[in-house]
């Protein structure tokens, strides 16, 4: 029974931390919008694929994980590079007469591998995992078994795949709404995206960065 437990705590924490707006769940339903459910599915199991070896790396490694500031802060930094060219491509998207897809989501790449290298490169989830496996070791519900391992992660695989079905159909529900005005969606999305660029610009001027939230996580539990 204590693997059917971990297996659905991963899986609503998982959909629980899915839902506030993010990088990558605005990304898969900008790529339903334009290039449909089936190229935003691949992303998101290519992005869910990435979280579920950090999740592993944060199981077994995690003091390994913590002795790699420079690698985390560089992390920090391309994050903030991306979602940049994010919101500058939404923008360019937006300004076009004619309905385009966003050129970076564009990109010539299995939407398996476009999602996973943005998933990768994304260290948010970093701290987010070590806190919550942190406590779970804490209270004794997470045991460091490997089965109990591989259902906690198929848990949280699960969770975000279903935490990013609700932007990817939510998002192809609001475009044929408004039909004739995705442009207005592209700004929007845009808007976010800078949104969160700031935000990201923000944590690492304020040294809140990833290497600091781990500490404060660890600290915590």
């Amino acid at each position: 029974m204590n693997f059917v437990r971990v297996f659905f705590l991963g899986l609503l924490i998982s959909f629980m931390g899915s839902l506030p707006l993010g990088t990558l769940n605005i990304a898969a339903m900008q790529i339903a919008i334009g290039q449909g459910i089936r190229s935003a599915m691949l992303f998101s199991l290519g992005s869910l694929l990435a979280e579920m070896v950090y999740v592993r790396l944060s199981l077994v490694a995690m003091d390994w994980v913590r002795r790699q500031k420079l690698l985390l802060r560089l992390l920090d930094w391309l994050t903030l590079l991306i979602v940049t060219a994010l919101a500058l491509s939404s923008f360019y998207t937006a300004a076009q007469s004619e309905p385009a897809p966003n050129p970076l989501l564009g990109l010539s790449l299995p939407k398996v591998t476009l999602g996973f290298i943005m998933s990768a490169l994304n260290p948010v989830q970093i701290p987010f995992w070590f806190g919550w496996s942190a406590v779970l070791f804490s209270r004794n519900v997470l045991l460091p078994i490997k089965s109990q391992y591989y259902f906690y992660i198929l848990g949280i695989g699960c969770g975000t795949f279903l935490g990013n079905c609700i932007f990817i159909f939510g998002g192809q529900y609001v475009a044929s709404r408004i039909e004739n005005n995705q442009q207005m969606l592209n700004w929007i999305i845009g808007g976010v995206f800078t949104f969160t660029a700031l935000l990201q610009l923000y944590k690492i001027i304020r040294k809140k960065d990833t290497i600091q939230q781990i500490e404060e996580k660890v600290t915590r539990s």
